[in-house]
């Protein structure tokens, strides 16, 4: 008990020195050395590559599986996408409440075992040619094995962003200029996109110049080696910055003060008298309900998502996630589609490939603009710029001639991606630089959970229309969502700053604006 009290001795006072000093601490932090910089990228590089390699690589074996039909695609989808969406906000409290060590413990081991499970079963599904009409009840054991594996995967990996991402980043640049934490944020946008564009080009090639198995064999061997890899770099950080090492502390000392407030607090018991035996069955029957909607609303889930919503942040949150609810991008609906239509493999993966290149300048882009015009405005800006790209996306629908819809399809979605990773940059940075330390964890875990919900309805419309021929359908749908992603940051910016545009900031309108309206307001 005296460990417990004095814990909460320390957080309290650690919470007094963060609101006198505004979250700095009292003395300069040491340098950031590079060499713990250089891990953690490395680190965080092999840990995507996997993650991004799968996802490419799932959406092709599905529609191998499955021909002619969206179906297996989207339900694997849908599984990885829902599992995401409830089990997210538990994965950040989690993350929350567990010291570091065990959290790289967990999320790599779970994240790579189960890539490698998901590997064997799809090697074991290609190896045996026709299972599906000779052996339905094994050929369904498999598949069901690789969602259940790839869903496991993507929690996992969740965790890992979770991290890396809000937590890693922030503790680290604490106390350093506000530059650091922005470069921090490009650097590590650049390594997941890096991913995203070399993982499929090489999946791709595999596919098309060796075979499916061959890409699956090697996909299950990378998984199982590089997790050692991954773990050392890891915990070298850990070791070596000791901003991660304090921060854990606080972490500890926080969960440890939580539980005595858990169990210091009184119970209350109320009696009223006279009551009548005939209605101690409705009154025990009403007391179970009220004592079970008690427990919903302490559970973990709904206290993450209560934390979310009392943020400054939620409308830029609910707009980031609601660019999820679409097919526009080079996910498992769309890659499925094009190869249906007759694009080649290794055409959809350099796609793909080009598709992460252009969102790899939005790392270089954005600290430009945000250093410029503020993080606020750099999301507004960054959130038309790809919804315009999206039109050529709109455009495609009306495309009759060969394959010059695909193409275009690809170039829309291409094109959008400076603008869409751009706009995920400035909201995350909004979300680190405005939740406290205390709830960093949780927001991230209920984000993107909420990301995932609304991916999962994505895939639920994949599973309702899976005829691609359909595709059209979908590429609405996503498109008028995406607008009105816009308008909520829209609304979100104008109740900040009172205004959307600066027009005194252009010049040829400023022109205008001085000659012709000023003096008419003169002379009324």
């Amino acid at each position: 008990m005296e460990n417990a009290t004095e814990a909460v001795t320390v957080v309290e006072q650690d919470e007094q020195r963060e609101v006198a000093g505004q979250g700095q601490p009292q003395n300069p932090p040491p340098p950031l050395r590079r060499r713990f910089i250089i891990s953690l990228y490395v680190g965080y590089f092999l840990a995507r590559w996997s993650a991004r390699t799968w996802e490419f690589s799932v959406a092709l074996y599905m529609i191998y599986l499955w021909p002619n039909s969206l179906l297996l695609a989207a339900i694997y989808g849908a599984i990885e996408s829902g599992s995401t969406a409830i089990f997210g906000p538990i994965v950040g409290q989690w993350i929350e409440r567990m010291d570091y060590v065990k959290v790289l413990r967990l999320w790599l081991l779970c994240q790579n075992l189960s890539y490698t499970v998901a590997g064997g079963a799809v090697i074991k599904l290609l190896l045996v040619s026709g299972l599906k009409s000779r052996n339905i009840p094994v050929f369904a054991t498999l598949v069901v094995l690789t969602n259940v594996a790839g869903a496991i995967g993507m929690l996992s990996t969740l965790g890992g962003t979770i991290l890396i991402e809000r937590d890693w980043a922030v503790v680290m640049s604490e106390g350093h200029p506000p530059e650091v934490l922005t470069r921090m944020n490009s650097v590590i946008r650049g390594i997941d996109l890096s991913s995203k564009l070399l993982s499929p080009v090489i999946t791709g090639l595999i596919i098309s110049f060796v075979s499916l198995k061959a890409s699956a064999i090697t996909f299950a061997f990378w998984a199982t080696i590089t997790a050692w890899v991954e773990y050392w770099l890891f915990i070298s950080v850990y070791s070596g910055v000791p901003a991660i090492a304090l921060s854990n502390e606080r972490r500890i000392l926080r969960s440890r003060k939580k539980q005595v407030d858990g169990t210091d607090a009184p119970v209350s018991v109320s009696i009223v008298p006279g009551t009548e035996e005939g209605s101690q069955g409705n009154t025990q029957r009403k007391t179970g309900m009220l004592k079970l909607l008690d427990r919903v609303s302490k559970s973990s889930f709904v206290g993450a998502w209560r934390t979310y919503i009392n943020q400054e942040v939620l409308l830029p949150g609910v707009s980031l996630a609601l660019l999820f609810f679409t097919v526009l991008s080079f996910g498992t609906l769309m890659t499925a589609t094009l190869q249906w239509e007759g694009i080649p493999t290794y055409i959809i993966g350099i796609g793909r490939g080009i598709s992460a290149t252009v969102g790899l300048a939005a790392t270089v882009v954005y600290p430009l603009m945000q250093s410029r015009i503020s993080t606020l405005r750099t999301g507004l800006w960054s959130f038309w710029s790809q919804w315009s790209c999206l039109f050529v996306c709109v455009g495609s629908i009306w495309v009759k001639k060969g394959n010059i819809a695909s193409y275009m399809l690809m170039s829309g979605v291409a094109a959008s991606r400076l603008g869409l990773w751009m706009f995920d940059l400035a909201v995350i940075q909004q979300m680190q630089d405005q939740v406290s330390e205390s709830d960093r964890c949780v927001v991230g875990g209920v984000q993107n959970s909420l990301q995932s919900a609304l991916d999962l309805m994505a895939y639920v419309l994949g599973i309702v229309v899976s005829n691609p021929k359909d595709f059209w359908i979908l590429t609405i749908i996503s498109f008028s969502t995406v607008t009105l992603a816009g308008l909520l940051y829209t609304v979100h910016l104008y109740r900040i700053r009172n205004h959307i545009f600066h027009f005194e900031k252009i010049p040829l309108l400023s022109k205008c604006l001085f000659k012709f309206v000023l003096p008419s307001r003169e002379n009324t």
